[in-house]
């Protein structure tokens, strides 16, 4: 720092630049302003169910990411995602090669979900291992979400990270991040036309941000069957919005 060589006992711990926990995994990094809670507490139940996966070998694929700004709030968009609910009223690309009866929900407590999808074909599904507890499945993507606002999308192609960041109230940008495992597998499956299924979200995410705001609007009920990560997800918004 120049014109500093008179100042006494400078530089300092204090004039430091903060340091900030590093998490790793694969190639990927994260790090939090926040360290209170340990990251195995968000990644590790996604971290152990795609092990065999060689993440080393995905590679990011700038021409294939792309960001979106969606007129809603950021936590709509988040429900939009938790549930298969909406799959064959919104989706009809991707509801004719995923089975809706055996669309199925896991919640990992406290901070993460996964969601299901079952090829209805058997066709561009991963290949599992037999050390995977999916083994034997004809998964055709994997949907992980990671409290409060992360999507990591596994198809046989590679994955598609999401990042929701709020923007205003109603306003939000998703971030799709591409990471290419296989490139011969992705223009097939449930994972072939992201974009197409982005916009067709964004429409119905929108509508829901106008009804919200009907002065009829109170709240809602959850499905038992279709709405767990919903339902998850708003609890832990409750508890970290109430604290």
């Amino acid at each position: 720092m120049p014109e500093f060589k008179e100042v006494k006992d400078f530089p300092s711990g204090d004039d430091d630049l903060h340091r900030l926990p590093l998490f790793q995994w694969g190639p990927f990094l994260f790090t939090s302003l926040n360290k209170k809670f340990a990251p195995e507490l968000f990644f590790k139940n996604m971290m152990d169910r795609v092990a065999w996966m060689p993440l080393h070998d995905f590679h990011f694929r700038p021409d294939l990411s792309k960001e979106y700004f969606v007129d809603a709030n950021w936590a709509l968009y988040c429900e939009n995602y938790l549930e298969g609910f909406h799959i064959p009223f919104v989706h009809a690309g991707l509801n004719a090669l995923i089975d809706y009866g055996d669309y199925e929900t896991e919640l990992f407590f406290p901070f993460s979900s996964v969601q299901i999808g079952i090829s209805k074909t058997g066709e561009n599904c991963f290949d599992f291992p037999s050390s995977s507890p999916d083994h034997g499945k004809n998964v055709a993507a994997f949907y992980f979400w990671v409290f409060p606002n992360l999507m990591f999308n596994f198809y046989p192609w590679g994955l598609s990270v999401n990042v929701v960041q709020p923007i205003a109230v109603d306003k939000t940008k998703v971030s799709f991040l591409s990471y290419v495992w296989k490139e011969e597998k992705r223009t097939g499956g449930a994972g072939a036309d992201l974009d197409k299924v982005e916009l067709e979200d964004e429409e119905i995410v929108q509508k829901v941000q106008k009804g919200v705001r009907s002065r009829f609007y109170k709240h809602g009920r959850y499905s038992v069957t279709r709405e767990r990560g919903t339902h998850h997800f708003h609890r832990l918004l409750a508890e970290f919005l109430n604290q």
